[in-house]
């Protein structure tokens, strides 16, 4: 049996396990996934032992620390100076990034080439900004006061990796105007505040479609406004799937239909559901 696993700390309650064990099961792979919590001043003597494994995936707060031990990068982990998945590859570790593959594939349906609102700009934000220059959106960067000069640094890289972007800093509180797409890169509405809400009721009014990053709830304050207001709105299980499809196809060539992913989508939503109740 091939082992692959998570490394982070501290490792609280994760859906991968579930994720990935569905995703062996449909390529009828015999391959198991664990946890590993991993302690920041043990990575350096615990990264041997990850030799035994197959690949794994990187969370927080290792997606920096484990670059020196990479062997390759992809270009994807190269563009954000973070991996969050390594491939074993005949004692050889290659770095990559797949957040920005299951940002793309779960938004692949909303006009992130138009104009586009995201609402905070560190972590995912920057990943999201990023990506949604390289594909052609005017982008609004929204954020609160203390984050100004975390948005300008931001803007200056995506400015450096795309130069003919379009991107301009408004605070949340000042945002006006149409936007194509909302996307809500900030934790406002995660669990257990879930009666939050990080923009105005105009604003979402004013967006065509919503994208939001937070997996738990399954349906954001956010997200719920705008559904009943009549737009399209994707949560962020989608994305969290999908960076680990991207990880099947990296670690052995996992192929996996559409309607499987979406399956899989529905039942972590569904385990997240029930968690919390």
């Amino acid at each position: 049996m091939d082992k692959y696993g998570l490394i982070g700390h501290p490792l609280g309650h994760s859906m991968s396990p579930l994720i990935h064990e569905k995703l062996f099961k449909l390529s009828g792979m015999d391959g198991s996934y664990e946890l590993i919590d991993i302690a920041p001043e043990n990575l350096s003597t615990d990264v041997e032992k990850l030799k035994q494994l197959k690949g794994f995936n990187i969370t927080i707060p290792h997606k920096t620390a484990i670059i020196p031990f990479a062997d390759s990068l992809a270009e994807s982990a190269k563009r954000y100076n973070s991996v969050n998945c390594i491939n074993n590859s005949n004692g050889k570790f290659i770095g990559y990034n797949t957040d920005c593959d299951g940002f793309l594939r779960s938004a692949e349906l909303l006009p992130i080439g138009g104009n586009v609102l995201i609402l905070g700009c560190g972590g995912v934000g920057r990943m999201i900004a990023i990506e949604t220059a390289l594909h052609g959106g005017n982008i609004t960067l929204a954020v609160i006061p203390q984050d100004i000069k975390t948005a300008q640094l931001l803007m200056a890289e995506i400015l450096s990796k795309c130069a003919n972007a379009s991107v301009k800093i408004e605070l949340i509180s000042e945002v006006k105007g149409d936007y194509d797409l909302l996307i809500n890169a900030t934790p406002v509405g995660m669990f257990p505040k879930t009666d939050a809400c990080a923009v105005s009721d105009e604003i979402i009014e004013n967006s065509a479609s919503i994208f939001d990053v937070i997996y738990n709830p399954t349906e954001t304050l956010l997200m719920k406004k705008a559904r009943a207001m009549g737009k399209i709105a994707v949560g962020g299980t989608a994305m969290l799937v999908y960076q680990a499809v991207k990880a099947h196809e990296i670690w052995y060539g996992g192929e996996f239909a559409h309607e499987d992913v979406s399956e899989i989508i529905k039942q972590v939503e569904n385990a997240v559901d029930s968690m919390n109740k």
